[in-house]
């Protein structure tokens, strides 16, 4: 596990935060190209392709996860040196791109969900650390660029379980999502659970059909189905403790050929999400409501579970660590009168230590083998209700390109601060932070 920093924190060395600007330039055009030709979940080839030609002068890259890769700065594999690995995702979403941005997707395929930014942020820490010396930090670096975020198989159940990966010697993993519900100049860090895990679910209930005007020879699965539509949204609000966080949606219902034809069976699919609710809980309770309702209506009912990826659970001894590193400031500090704005947190970004959502996240993998934080880098504009805009996977939503450095900034304090953490006790690097 991560070990806790002295009290007084890493300072980021003036040579890094120097060397990462000097890149943001080229990380923006790197992050235009991306987001104007999106490749989908496992055909990231030519995106991966992109990322290793911004990074062709650093070294050898390793493949991994079929279209993924990964890149190592610093000293080679050493038990007694575990390296900070940080995680980028490559994939977009089959969606259709309304953001009107020069530089947008013309196709069926975008990344409105930030994996661009995440990327271009991620080749600019990893430059910049090859620019101002690896020896900067008190740990190697691992850089993943993952494939598979959005749609199984997972990619980063795949990397995780890598022997390759393994062979590095990872003791943190680190991971960042830009967060439309989150003020602009926030990044926030909590231990815990921080996403929910998500599973998908298909309902069928099967029935007799019929004519609609005969309705008593039928046994109506539609109106079946209604009502278990209706008794599934029940399930949260009177099966599960108030003070944890569960969720189901049913997003889509399919019945019928004809107005005034009873049909003989109905289908709906969703989505189950539980952030600290039991997710076991959760699913027993759902298929009790299925099954007894479709029978109160002369049915019968299948529910068939795919699971999807486990709940996002952030070391807390790694969170503490990077949290203490980042911010001065909290995002619930009170404003000082006497100081205008306050002191903003390390780097320009106000530390938040609050947010977590029923979103999911394949990041949770790397939980199961290694200590993990996500952090979550707010891009709601000045003056706006943080998640009143185009909200994640919208077809309008895209982070403007300040975000790209706003990210890769969070991400370099955040890995300076894992590293140190993970130095040993009796190394003397741990009396000295680096290059302060």
């Amino acid at each position: 596990m991560s070990r806790p920093v002295p009290a007084d924190p890493p300072r980021l060395a003036p040579a890094l935060r120097a060397a990462l600007e000097a890149e943001l330039d080229d990380a923006v055009a790197l992050r235009h190209a991306l987001h104007r030709e999106p490749r989908l979940s496992g055909d990231e080839a030519d995106s991966r392709d992109l990322v290793l030609a911004a990074l062709a002068d650093l070294g050898t890259p390793e493949l991994i996860a079929d279209t993924g890769a990964m890149l190592r700065l610093g000293a080679p594999p050493d038990p007694a040196r575990p390296a900070v690995a940080v995680r980028a995702e490559l994939d977009a979403l089959p969606v259709v791109e309304r953001t009107g941005l020069p530089f947008s997707a013309t196709g069926d395929v975008a990344h409105v969900c930030g994996h661009d930014v995440h990327v271009a942020a991620l080749v600019a820490v990893t430059r910049a650390v090859a620019r101002a010396g690896p020896e900067l930090l008190t740990a190697p670096l691992l850089a993943v660029f993952q494939p598979r975020e959005e749609k199984a198989p997972s990619g980063a159940a795949d990397v995780a379980g890598d022997p390759r990966f393994a062979a590095h010697g990872a003791g943190a993993m680190l991971g960042v999502h830009v967060q439309p519900e989150l003020p602009r100049g926030t990044v926030s860090v909590r231990g815990g659970p921080v996403n929910a895990s998500a599973d998908e679910i298909e309902i069928e209930v099967h029935g007799r059909g019929g004519h609609g005007g005969y309705p008593h020879r039928t046994r109506d699965p539609v109106l079946a189905l209604a009502q278990i539509v209706a008794g599934v949204h029940h399930i949260v609000s009177r099966r599960v403790d108030p003070m944890t966080a569960g969720v189901i949606t049913l997003g889509q219902l399919e019945a019928g050929s004809a107005p005034n034809v009873v049909p003989e069976t109905a289908t709906a699919r969703g989505t189950v999400r539980a952030l600290d609710a039991s997710r076991d809980e959760l699913l027993a309770a759902l298929r009790e409501v299925v099954e007894s309702t479709a029978r109160a209506y002369g049915c019968s009912a299948t529910l068939t579970v795919v699971p999807n990826e486990p709940a996002v659970v952030n070391d807390e001894a790694l969170a503490r660590t990077v949290a203490r590193s980042l911010g001065s400031r909290r995002r619930d500090d009170p404003v000082d009168p006497g100081n205008g704005d306050a002191e903003p947190a390390a780097d320009g970004l106000v530390l938040d230590t609050t947010f977590r959502s029923c979103g999911a996240d394949d990041f949770s993998h790397y939980g199961e083998v290694l200590p993990s934080l996500m952090l979550f880098v707010g891009t709601a504009a000045a003056g706006a209700t943080p998640g009143a805009g185009p909200g994640l996977h919208h077809p309008e939503f895209s982070p403007d390109d300040a975000m790209v450095g706003e990210v890769a900034r969070a991400l370099l304090a955040a890995v300076t601060a894992a590293g140190a953490a993970l130095v040993p006790a009796e190394d003397p690097l741990t009396a000295a932070a680096p290059h302060a």
